[in-house]
């Protein structure tokens, strides 16, 4: 038996799966405009596990989304599980979000684009076909209304994520679908995990960073009034 813990922290929804040779056996998880990770995570991690009733020594390995997301919301997930596996010198497994997003979408025709909000009009985005092969690198950019127009062409796109929201407006040509109130889920990253297990493709704890996609950009704070 492999019990894996995935999380992830990407988005503002917190999730938290356990599972046991690919199959889900809990999971809990939180959508907040709050991005309350760094509360809820190890929270999340005690439930799921009482639940299941094992310890947190019997797990096999550790999976965590790696981005691209929310910077703070990346260091807060791999943070944990660079811990957790250093703790109990287990293997680190970890899965881009925005395959774990894609991989929420059941269609049968077509292909999906998996986005994620960036700022302003700009998405973290990939581009997959229904059975999950990506075709087309994970990118930052801008979207406009010739956004993707070659696979609307071709047939259904189907967005999914936080980043479609804001294509909405932009993007209305009658192949494009907009799936709704889909984030990136601790429930779907078990079947991928436990692949990376079983041909152990694992990352190197001391050294594995988040996937930012981007350099970090702060809010340049206000200048001061002179008197």
């Amino acid at each position: 038996m492999a019990y894996i813990l995935n999380f992830d922290t990407a988005t503002k929804n917190c999730s938290v799966s356990v599972s046991n040779d690919g199959e889900l056996l809990a999971f809990e998880e939180l959508n907040s405009e709050g991005y309350s990770h760094g509360e809820k995570l190890h929270v999340f991690i005690e439930k799921v596990l009482k639940e299941v009733e094992i310890n947190i020594s019997d797990l096999a390995a550790v999976c965590v989304g790696k981005g691209p997301g929310s910077y703070t919301g990346l260091r807060i997930g791999v943070s944990a599980a660079k811990g957790i596996c250093f703790a109990l010198d287990i293997p680190l497994i970890s899965i881009e979000t925005l395959d774990v997003l894609a991989s929420a979408v059941d269609v049968k025709d077509g292909v999906i684009v998996s986005m994620l909000d960036a700022r302003r009009l700009e998405v973290f985005s990939a581009v997959y076909t229904v059975s999950g092969d990506r075709i087309r690198k994970t990118e930052a950019q801008i979207i406009n209304s010739e956004s993707f127009e070659g696979y609307l062409k071709k047939g259904k796109v189907y967005f999914v994520g936080d980043g479609a929201e804001k294509c909405k407006e932009l993007i209305q040509h009658k192949n494009a679908v907009f799936i709704d109130d889909e984030f990136p889920s601790a429930k779907n990253m078990t079947v991928m995990a436990y692949e990376k297990y079983v041909k152990k493709e694992f990352e190197d704890v001391a050294y594995f960073e988040p996937f930012y996609l981007k350099d970090f950009v702060g809010i340049k704070p206000k200048p001061r009034k002179q008197y």
